[in-house]
C-alpha cells in the first residue's frame, strides 16, 4: 500500500512558516529574476493569478495591488524539504523523495487514514507545513487520491473500491499522473474525459493509443502496481547550472567570472553524488527579444574525468572566451557536465593534469568548510560574494535554517 504526501502551495508555505503576517494573505514566490509566479497562495489564485503569471506585467492591474510577491528562496525550501522527510522517517520505515514537495510512504506495516492523519498533523506541528496524503494500492492511485484529498479532509484513501468509483466519474482525465497534453486530446477524440472512462478502457486499446507507458497507467488506477518504490534514486547522467543575467553581461570579466561561478557550483554538484564528469557543455547567448541580434555560442568537449571546481573553472573559461564577442548583450550562460561515472567507476589517467590525491584533499576541505559556514565561505579566486550580474531577487526572504547570518532572533 503507497501513500503520497505533498506540501500544499509549497514554496508560500514555507515563507509562512517563518513570516505568520503572510497567513491568510495572497501570496505568490516568483521565479529566478522574479520573472513569473510559480506558487500560489488560495488567496491568489481566487484573485486569478495563473502558474506562469509574468508578474511584471500583471503586478499593474488593481486587482492584484494586494498580492504579496516573494523571491523564489531555494536554499530554503530544500531545507524545509528535508525536515519534512526527517519526520516522516521517524514515522515510516520507507520513504521515497519524488519531488521538493512530494514523497512515496510505504503504508504496508501501518493502520491506513489514522495513522496518517496522526503524521500530518506531526509534519504540521514540527515543520509548520501544511499537506494532504492520498492512500492508495498503487502510486498513480495514491497520487490522484492526494488531488482528491485537497478538495476533502486533507487525507484520502483509494484502496476503498467505492470511494474510489465515486471519485473517477467526475475526476477529468489531466488529473491523471502521467497522462500529457497530446494524450488528452487523442481520449477526448474518443469521447474520454473521466478517470473512470479511462479506466474501463480495454487494456489493448490503451496501449495502440498510448503506448505501454499508458498501459502501465491504465493498469496502475486498476489497482495493478507497476511502479514499486525506489529508496535508491537513479544516477545523475548530467548536471547543469544555467542562469538568467540580473542584467545584459558586456564584459569578459563579469562573463569569465559568471562561467567560473557556475562551473564552481557544477562541480560541487558532481561531489556531492560522488561522481565525476567526462565532458562538458558551455554555452552564452544574448536576448533573443529585445530586438538585437540574436548569437548563441555553444561548444561541447570531452575532459579527464574530474570534480575539481578549479580543473572545471578552467575548461569552462576557456571555451566560453572562444565565444565572446564584444559589443554583445548577454542574457544567460550556463555550464552542463556530461557523461557522469561514479568516481571510484572512473578510467585513471596514466599523467593526469591535476594530482588526484592533492585534488580529493582540497575539495574535501572546501565542501566541509562551506557545508558547515554556508555556501560561498570558501570559494575560487575571482568569484565575488555579490555579483552586478547575479540573478534578481529583489524581495527574497532571509535564509533562515541554512545560513548563521540569516537567523532569527527571539526577544523575551
Amino acid at each position: 500500500m503507497f501513500g503520497l504526501i505533498d506540501g500544499n502551495n509549497f514554496y508560500v508555505s514555507c515563507e509562512r512558516a517563518f513570516d505568520p503576517t503572510l497567513i491568510g494573505k495572497p501570496v505568490i514566490v516568483l521565479s529566478n529574476n522574479d520573472g513569473c509566479a510559480i506558487a500560489r497562495s488560495a488567496e491568489a489564485k481566487k484573485l486569478g493569478i495563473k502558474m506562469g503569471e509574468v508578474w511584471h506585467l500583471s503586478k499593474r492591474k488593481l486587482e492584484f495591488r494586494s498580492v504579496i510577491a516573494k523571491s523564489s528562496n531555494y536554499a530554503l525550501y530544500g531545507d524545509m524539504s528535508r525536515r519534512v522527510f526527517e519526520v516522516l522517517s521517524e514515522h515510516f520505515q520507507r520513504v521515497e523523495p519524488y519531488s521538493i514537495d512530494e514523497m512515496f510512504l510505504d503504508l504496508t506495516q501501518f493502520a491506513k487514514v489514522d495513522y496518517c492523519r496522526r503524521v500530518r498533523d506531526r509534519v504540521r506541528q514540527i515543520t509548520k507545513i501544511p499537506t494532504c496524503i492520498g492512500i492508495g494500492p498503487t502510486k498513480t492511485l495514491a497520487k490522484l487520491a492526494n488531488k482528491h484529498a485537497k478538495t476533502a479532509t486533507g487525507v484520502t484513501d483509494f484502496s476503498d473500491l467505492d470511494a474510489r468509483r465515486e471519485a473517477f466519474a467526475t475526476m477529468p482525465i489531466d488529473e491523471i499522473w502521467g497522462v500529457g497534453g497530446a494524450s488528452q486530446t487523442k481520449l477526448n477524440n474518443l469521447g474520454i474525459f473521466t478517470v473512470e472512462q479511462f479506466a474501463a478502457l480495454p487494456s489493448a486499446s490503451v496501449r495502440k493509443l498510448m503506448t505501454v507507458t499508458g498501459q502501465r497507467t491504465h493498469a496502475e488506477l486498476n489497482g495493478v502496481s507497476c511502479m514499486p518504490l525506489t529508496l535508491a534514486p537513479d544516477q545523475k547522467q548530467t548536471v547543469s547550472v544555467t542562469r538568467m543575467f540580473g542584467r545584459p553581461v558586456e564584459t569578459w570579466e563579469d562573463m569569465r567570472e559568471a562561467l567560473s561561478a557556475h562551473a564552481s557550483r557544477a562541480a560541487e554538484k558532481c561531489r556531492k553524488h560522488g561522481l565525476v564528469a567526462q565532458a562538458m557543455q558551455v554555452f552564452i547567448h544574448t536576448h533573443p527579444h529585445d530586438g538585437s541580434e540574436w548569437y548563441h555560442g555553444q561548444r561541447s568537449f570531452e575532459i579527464e574525468p574530474t570534480a575539481d571546481s578549479f580543473a572545471i573553472i578552467g575548461q569552462a573559461v576557456t571555451a566560453g572566451r572562444s565565444m565572446w564577442q564584444d559589443g554583445r548583450k548577454f542574457a544567460k550562460a550556463g555550464v552542463v557536465l556530461l557523461d557522469l561515472q561514479a568516481q571510484a567507476d572512473a578510467p585513471r589517467d596514466l599523467l593526469p593534469t591535476v594530482d588526484p590525491i592533492k585534488s580529493e584533499k582540497l575539495m574535501t576541505a572546501l565542501d566541509a568548510v562551506n557545508g558547515r559556514f554556508g555556501r560561498g565561505t570558501l570559494r575560487p579566486g575571482g568569484i565575488r560574494s555579490v555579483t552586478p550580474w547575479s540573478t534578481r531577487a529583489n524581495n527574497r526572504s532571509p535564509r533562515y535554517t541554512t545560513r548563521f547570518s540569516d537567523l532569527m532572533e527571539v526577544q523575551a
